[in-house]
């Protein structure tokens, strides 16, 4: 990373937006081309590119050391990136004759009460683990934070919450095996 790039940072770091934008259009063309790799969707890489940014400039004042700035904006690409992977629905072509019985949502009725009803199990799920089981899927999947966050959250080493969150998940798919089909 050059100098000025690293001044940059710094300097947004202490709330210059304009050093910010510096640094936007710096590392732009290297977040697009990772959430593109990931997504497969140009608009969409554009929106989650965006979203990146966003989250670095609310975050920035964060990230200890302003050298890291590169592999912290693309941890923050790959996740963002997987995120709207896993969560954006399948999409599906189909015949414009069979849009009868489709929600405002794109899903048919049945669909969305499946999955309102998946919802509430895994909701269910999630408040019969113990507290910190909870707190640490709660934290990580809903409040968004990351390890270093909740490191010093939970006051506990970052390998710690590595293993709490493999077995919050390890606990949490054992009270959905109910969910599963025979």
């Amino acid at each position: 990373m050059t100098l000025d790039i690293l001044t940059a940072v710094r300097d947004a770091q202490a709330g210059d937006r304009e050093a910010f934008g510096r640094v936007i259009a710096h590392f732009e063309d290297t977040v697009f081309a990772i959430v593109m790799r990931r997504l497969g969707n140009r608009s969409e890489a554009l929106e989650v590119t965006q979203e990146v940014f966003l989250r670095a400039v609310q975050k920035i004042g964060q990230l200890d050391e302003p050298a890291a700035f590169p592999g912290w904006i693309k941890t923050i690409a790959t996740r963002t990136a997987i995120n709207r992977a896993v969560r954006k629905p399948p999409e599906i072509a189909s015949d414009p004759e069979n849009f009868g019985g489709v929600t405002a949502d794109g899903t048919d009725p049945q669909t969305h009460f499946a999955d309102a009803e998946q919802a509430a199990a895994v909701r269910d799920g999630i408040d019969r683990l113990g507290e910190t089981d909870r707190e640490t899927l709660q934290a990580f999947y809903f409040g968004g934070s990351s390890l270093r966050e909740m490191s010093e959250q939970f006051d506990c080493p970052v390998g710690t919450i590595k293993r709490r969150l493999h077995t919050a998940r390890a606990r949490l798919k054992d009270e959905l095996l109910d969910l599963q089909p025979a």
